[in-house]
């Protein structure tokens, strides 16, 4: 799972610059490129929460209040960030979301992979965790590159 979600914010990355090399007159600035990996990529999670909401609500602890509430607020924060890192003058304000986003949900993958919750990876144990956090801090890393770089970048 951790390959495929890598792909959706690296594969457009990868095939634009591609193009850019191979294609007369064709220039997308690596910052757009980013971008259009992190949109592929919280727009496909973002709308997860929404395909796989119980899956994702088995992912918090029971004790945390409006689980299934939180499930679909992220899922709704995700998708309008995937749309707001390209309008100008928000774009840095909605990777500052993401990046909090990503923190946040942090201790609700340590949780699922110590109990063995069967979503995503997860049912594989804390040694999931071996991938996933780096995987996290990717996100993390990526989102602050490209939502900062100026076009021209």
């Amino acid at each position: 799972m951790l390959l495929a979600l890598l792909a959706l914010v690296l594969g457009p990355y990868l095939a634009l610059s591609l193009a850019n090399r191979w294609i007369s007159g064709f220039n997308i600035p690596s910052s757009v490129q980013g971008k259009v990996g992190l949109s592929v990529f919280f727009l496909f999670t973002g709308l997860g929460h929404f395909t796989h909401t119980a899956e994702m609500t088995s992912m918090l602890p029971s004790s945390i209040p409006y689980r299934l509430e939180a499930v679909y607020l992220t899922g709704i924060l995700e998708t309008l960030a995937a749309v707001a890192i390209w309008i100008p003058g928000v774009a840095r304000t909605a990777g500052n979301g993401l990046l909090l986003l990503l923190i946040a949900i942090l201790p609700a993958n340590v949780y699922s992979a110590f109990n063995y919750v069967g979503f995503g990876g997860h049912q594989s144990g804390p040694a999931y965790l071996l991938i996933r956090i780096p995987f996290q801090l990717f996100l993390i890393w990526w989102v602050y590159r490209h939502t900062r770089e100026s076009p021209e970048s």
